[in-house]
């Protein structure tokens, strides 16, 4: 029987250089290549920033997924093999944000979404692959509409701008200057523009780097030496720099808030070591607020997404049950197909062979076969009733025994793939 086996190279094992060296190149001829093997059925991948993770549809999936990773030289101290039970329990945890770095983050259940398209585009999905993508993604829905997991953030950038906007109100309007382009500030720079702002500058000591962020988010890049005129018109600045030192005194701004007309600067420093001097806290119409306070608030709203994985484990834990369930019974609507098949040769031929007879002595007519025909139907569907409804029984509750017993009742051979599998 073909189940679903997955393979994972992911930020628990393996470092961000070895995630990018696993299955690199074109998503669409990786799963073209994976497909081409003679025993895979069906297969998608998810291939994010911290993990890439191989499902397929096998007889023999274990035996394929090894045979995948020593062609592709992937060491197996990185990866994590997973049956057909564990890889639905990750599929669900994963698009509940359970499995990801950050815990709760929104960006996975969207790109599962999307990677999962474009398996089924490329025509390499089926049943089995269908029913536990699409149910995976309407468990991260409902993890995230039932429960507070993805709620308040935890990144300290992102707990910048939260902060932010908590001490003035609303952002909606205000003017914002981010000093800083890297990465950090990248990340400040989009939660900014989220919040409907006035407008947004970004300003960095290679202008290169600010020029090429504010052109990727359609911003105002600003020359380092004019921050100081920037910082005089803003709401809010928010500093996320590598520099080794202070690059904001308090003379500097002494001078800066002498000139502004603007009411209360609020500061927000999350550089580490730090980019503004403390004492500027003490300057009249500046309210600072440096990267412990920050670390407080996402440690805080660690703790509170923490207290809500109690919830979205119960709620994966139903849904894990319900798909586990309908995967068994599919299992027992597939044997009882080929019982019902079996059993409609026989009364076709045995129909036939009454006609015959029959026919011999008498002539039949459309009405005399019709209710020879619907007679031998109902004959068949009523000694398989009880039988059909304990067998699905059986396949709920997992008495492969049972299922197996049926299969040898009838004459109903596993083909050679199975046996093996069976046998492995």
């Amino acid at each position: 029987m073909s189940e679903i086996a997955s393979m994972l190279v992911t930020h628990r094992k393996a470092n961000i250089d070895e995630i990018e060296r696993a299955w690199h190149g074109d998503l669409e001829a990786l799963l073209k290549w994976i497909s081409s093997h003679s025993l895979v059925e069906e297969c998608a991948v998810l291939k994010t920033c911290n993990r890439v993770e191989i499902y397929v549809v096998s007889p023999r999936g274990e035996k394929v997924l090894f045979e995948l990773a020593k062609k592709a030289r992937i060491s197996s101290r990185i990866i994590d093999f997973h049956d057909h039970d564990e890889s639905l329990s990750h599929l669900l945890r994963l698009a509940s944000g359970l499995e990801s770095m950050i815990i709760g983050e929104d960006q996975i259940l969207g790109q599962m979404k999307e990677l999962y398209n474009m398996a089924k585009a490329a025509g390499t999905t089926g049943w089995t692959l269908d029913v536990a993508f699409k149910k995976a993604i309407s468990v991260g829905k409902r993890v995230r509409r039932e429960t507070r997991i993805n709620e308040r953030s935890i990144s300290v950038g992102s707990a910048a701008v939260d902060l932010a906007e908590e001490i003035l109100g609303s952002l909606a309007g205000r003017s914002v200057l981010v000093i800083g382009a890297g990465d950090t500030g990248a990340l400040i720079s989009k939660a900014l523009l989220s919040k409907n702002i006035g407008d947004l500058r970004v300003t960095n000591r290679t202008f290169g780097r600010a020029l090429a962020l504010a052109a990727s988010l359609g911003v105002e890049a600003v020359p380092f030496d004019e921050m100081k005129e920037m910082i005089r018109t803003s709401d809010l600045v928010i500093s996320a720099t590598s520099a080794p030192h202070y690059i904001l005194r308090r003379d500097d701004l002494e001078e800066v808030m002498a000139r502004r007309t603007k009411g209360t600067l609020l500061m927000i420093d999350i550089a580490n070591p730090r980019d503004i001097d403390e004492d500027v806290g003490e300057i009249p119409g500046v309210e600072l607020r440096n990267i412990d306070a920050l670390r407080e608030i996402s440690a805080e709203n660690m703790r509170l997404r923490m207290a809500e994985m109690a919830r979205a484990e119960a709620i994966i834990a139903e849904e894990l049950g319900f798909l586990k369930a309908k995967y068994k019974r599919r299992r027992a609507e597939e044997l009882l197909g080929r019982i019902y098949f079996q059993a409609d040769l026989i009364k076709a031929q045995e129909c036939m062979r009454a006609m015959n007879k029959l026919g011999a002595r008498h002539t039949l007519g459309e009405i005399e076969e019709r209710v020879l025909m619907d007679m031998s139907h109902s004959i068949v569907n009523k000694i398989f009733a009880e039988p059909t409804k304990v067998l699905r029984k059986a396949a709920e509750r997992g008495d492969d025994d049972c299922l197996r017993f049926v299969e040898e009742l009838f004459g109903l051979e596993a083909d050679d793939d199975e046996k093996d599998a069976q046998a492995s």
